[in-house]
């Protein structure tokens, strides 16, 4: 691949959006950078990983953060930020790759071969995929989607300016994940990506 891709994967909890996100970083021959990078920012500031993790892609607390001089005292907003700068310095040395979440839509915004995708899904789809990978009860699956797709949306229009969390507008690519296949869905947008790519 001759030009630089970042692909930014949004997606509903249950949707099998990180599915499609593993497969098309395959596809595409490209790292895939999900959780997997708060191994890397535990490493850069020696801490352990658990530590960092409760605080992934949640929302500042606002009755409980401050911010003074530029500097906030909330650690997902600390976490959201370390995470933030080792994208923009994979950036900078002109790594291509698949980012799930992480407000890479926002991040990126404008750059020319940046491609955003949204996957959502039937409701009933979500909490079967959730009862099947978590051993889930129904009223539980809800419950976990429920809080999952609150937390997301309030953590990414925190943090993106140029659009808003699951809307149609925020991405060019919105599938829905109940109506074709997770392989099929992954051939799709592998297919707009080059597109974008040739032009």
């Amino acid at each position: 691949m001759n030009k630089q891709l970042i692909v930014s994967i949004g997606r509903e909890y249950g949707s099998g959006g990180h599915k499609i996100a593993k497969l098309l970083a395959e596809k595409l021959d490209i790292p895939l950078y999900n959780r997997n990078i708060l191994e890397e920012v535990a490493g850069i500031k020696n801490v352990n990983t658990n530590s960092l993790a409760k605080y992934d892609e949640a929302p500042r607390k606002r009755f409980f953060s401050r911010t003074v001089r530029g500097y906030t005292n909330s650690p997902e907003e600390n976490v959201a930020e370390l995470q933030f700068n080792l994208l923009k310095s994979k950036f900078a040395d002109e790594d291509s790759f698949v980012i799930v979440g992480r407000c890479a839509d926002e991040l990126f915004y404008g750059y020319k071969y940046l491609v955003t995708v949204f996957i959502t899904g039937d409701e009933e789809d979500k909490i079967k995929r959730i009862m099947e990978s978590r051993g889930f009860n129904e009223k539980q699956a809800r419950k976990t989607m429920e809080r999952h797709d609150k937390m997301r949306k309030a953590y990414h229009d925190y943090f993106c300016k140029h659009g808003k969390w699951g809307e149609t507008d925020t991405y060019d690519l919105c599938l829905n994940a109940s109506r074709l296949s997770i392989e099929d869905c992954t051939d799709i947008i592998y297919n707009y990506i080059q597109k974008r790519l040739e032009a």
